[in-house]
């Protein structure tokens, strides 16, 4: 028997992970196409005229199954994963795109949904059922319904190609992630890192069986390294390894799939019709054009750019009078701003890291969660984990059942970089019952050691509190549609949930409900409380370049016609000119590990953090005006923002919650930036 195939008889329906074998999935895959081709003939040959019932929301129920088997299996892929699931991926990759494009180029199924549409203005539909029958009509005609016959095989094609490349590209970055290890031996070596930092670099060399010390490019060893360590040749071969794992011409260079992405995705979007690629992405987004998008990152640009210049002018002064450095290297830039930090401030994370213990910081996000909007949270035993290091939890709301919330936080072989939100089985209401969401957050936070509990560093707090932000918009979610459900939203909209969430992390209100001591339980002092508000602008340009820069090279790549394009390290130090502060590294290049929008879903869409952050800076003032707790403030969130999905335009359900469209110029008021001019 295949425990893929049947009813999970388990604890609130949770995936039974010890009884999934590997050889279990392409089966189950193959079956699960097979059931949801079944269900679209059931619509296509119904011999009754075309309805919203029997064609937009079956549709948008088929494939359950499905959606089921790929959602466990593309979570193992990135936070469990091993040679034989990259194997079955490779395989199975191709059949879902292949049956994807079997769906958005039938053309009996496109006919139905198309007299629906037009027969639209007759059906009194509410607003959720509005957004579904228009989200699948547009689905059907960006997809290509409306091709002749040869143009759909060729769109067959491409998204094959895009399917295998983008595998390919993942499969790199990982490898290449993995393979990589600045092995130390001289203690000399290890000036100036923390501690605790050694003392996890001696366990993962103890794990390798090697002496010493092991410092690996997982962002809980390779970021501590480029804060603190004093050996400046070793800083730079850890960031040169960084940021050219991908881009040396081995086995694991990703320049020609980088190509072989940007060329496909412009080959489909003018197949269909559309200028390039962002063309096509942006049409369904709030920003709506890639000249917007320009315009939006160019003035923030142009906001920030001389501040940038002058922060770096003040840290090459500091470097220069504390260690004769000339010029501030891209490997410098956090190992002096550190430095200065401390010094401005009298504030490092080595201060800090014993009031953030991983467990008190967990609660934290559940404490918040509580006073916001009502909900709480209680560790289970009997839900199946995929792997030991995950903790689940039960969410109730008023003792009713929310959700089931994994939480996956350490790094280990296997598990991608970064951190995320995903789920294992959406919100949806069938049958009058109300499916209720298994969520899990995946990040990689900084182990414990043997003499230390995991203690996080401020940046890895707001990282939990970002991805909970996100877990929280799938828990809350309340719609009848799976399609519309949770962070099934605009790319440019789904970051507001997250990133709002990190806002309670520099407020003394939310600070003292969480963060203690991990040996004396001492609440945080007042003072660090100052100190990390007082510094939350510190380097703000910088850092605000240096996610701009990714968001331009980004519509850059897709913006280009890829007959234009040489080299893929030129074409990038190119897009990011004008956001350029420190020299560039001539053997790195960001491009071909930019998983985000050549694996991820973020193509033409990595402007939408900053997007999303001047929303989340307006939707946070209308907080901190009235009380960071206040409960209707909280409830008004909740019920327009985090429960609603995509059942309705963004910019609609914003202007319900804050009573009109946000304020752009709030996010540049938050960061010191209004009233700069280049």
């Amino acid at each position: 028997m295949n425990p893929l195939l049947e009813e999970f008889s388990t604890p609130y329906s949770t995936p039974p992970f010890s009884k999934i074998k590997n050889e279990h999935f392409k089966p189950a895959f193959e079956k699960a196409i097979e059931l949801a081709k079944d269900e679209i003939n059931v619509i296509v040959n119904n011999a009754a005229e075309a309805t919203f019932e029997n064609t937009i929301v079956a549709l948008d129920f088929s494939g359950e199954l499905l959606s089921r088997v790929s959602s466990i299996f593309f979570n193992l892929n990135s936070s469990e994963t091993s040679d034989e699931i990259q194997a079955i991926a490779k395989e199975v990759s191709p059949l879902l795109s292949e049956f994807s494009n079997d769906i958005g180029l039938n053309e009996d199924l496109y006919q139905r949904i198309k007299s629906v549409y037009e027969a639209k203005d007759k059906l009194n539909l509410t607003p959720e059922e509005t957004t579904l029958l228009e989200k699948n009509y547009k689905s059907f005609v960006r997809n290509g319904a409306n091709l002749n016959d040869a143009d759909k095989e060729t769109l067959r094609t491409i998204d094959k190609q895009l399917a295998q490349t983008s595998l390919d590209f993942g499969e790199n970055v990982l490898s290449a992630t993995n393979k990589y290890e600045l092995h130390l031996t001289d203690i000399n070596d290890l000036s100036g890192l923390p501690e605790g930092v050694i003392e996890a670099a001696a366990i993962i060399a103890k794990e390798k069986n090697k002496e010493g010390y092991i410092f690996t490019l997982d962002f809980p060893s390779y970021m501590p390294f480029m804060t603190y360590a004093d050996n400046r040749a070793l800083r730079k071969e850890m960031a040169i390894a960084s940021g050219s794992k991908t881009y040396k011409g081995d086995g694991l260079d990703n320049q020609k799939n980088v190509l072989k992405i940007v060329q496909l995705r412009y080959q489909r979007s003018k197949l269909l019709g559309y200028e390039n690629h962002a063309d096509f992405v942006l049409e369904e987004q709030m920003a709506t054009s890639p000249q917007k998008v320009n315009d939006f990152l160019t003035n923030l640009i142009e906001k920030s750019k001389s501040s940038g210049l002058k922060e770096n002018e003040e840290l090459t002064s500091f470097a220069n009078d504390l260690d004769q450095i000339e010029t501030i290297e891209s490997y410098d830039a956090g190992y002096y701003s550190e430095k200065l930090k401390q010094k401005l401030f009298d504030l490092d994370d080595e201060k800090l890291k014993p009031y953030f213990k991983l467990e008190n910081v967990i609660q934290g996000a559940f404490i918040v969660a509580n006073k916001l909007y009502g909900l709480n949270f209680e560790e289970v035993f009997d839900v199946d984990k995929y792997h030991e290091d995950v903790i689940t939890y039960k969410v109730t709301e008023n003792n009713e059942l929310l959700a089931i919330f994994y939480a996956d936080f350490h790094p280990r072989p296997g598990k991608r970089n970064g951190a995320w939100m995903s789920s294992f089985n959406n919100q949806y209401i069938k049958n009058g019952v109300n499916n209720r969401p298994h969520i899990v957050n995946v990040c990689n936070f900084t182990k414990p050691t043997e003499t230390k509990p995991s203690l996080l560093t401020f940046n890895e707090v707001t990282t939990l509190f970002h991805e909970f932000g996100h877990a929280l918009h799938g828990m809350l979610a309340n719609t009848t549609y799976p399609g519309l459900s949770g962070t099934n939203v605009y790319r440019d909209f789904v970051e507001l949930p997250s990133q709002i969430l990190e806002n309670w992390c520099y407020e003394k209100e939310a600070l003292e409900l969480f963060a203690f001591h991990y040996e004396t339980e001492e609440v945080i002092p007042l003072q660090l409380i100052e100190k990390i508000k007082a510094s939350a602008n510190f380097m703000e340009a910088t850092r605000m370049l240096r996610q701009l820069s990714f968001g331009i090279t980004d519509m850059a790549w897709h913006t280009t016609n890829i007959e234009d394009i040489e080299s893929v390290g030129d074409f990038e130090k190119n897009a990011m000119k004008a956001t350029q502060i420190y020299p560039h590294l001539e053997e790195t290049c960001f491009s071909t590990s930019f998983s985000h929008i050549f694996q991820g879903g973020y193509s033409s869409g990595y402007y939408s953090y900053k997007w999303a952050e001047v929303l989340e800076a307006d939707a946070f003032e209308y907080f901190s005006e009235n009380g960071i707790f206040n409960k209707e403030i909280g409830e008004k969130f909740k019920e327009f923002i985090l429960s609603k999905g995509g059942s309705e335009h963004p910019m609609e359900l914003y202007k319900k919650f804050r009573g009109q469209e946000p304020d752009n110029d709030a996010l540049l008021r938050r960061a010191g930036l209004l009233n700069v001019s280049v």
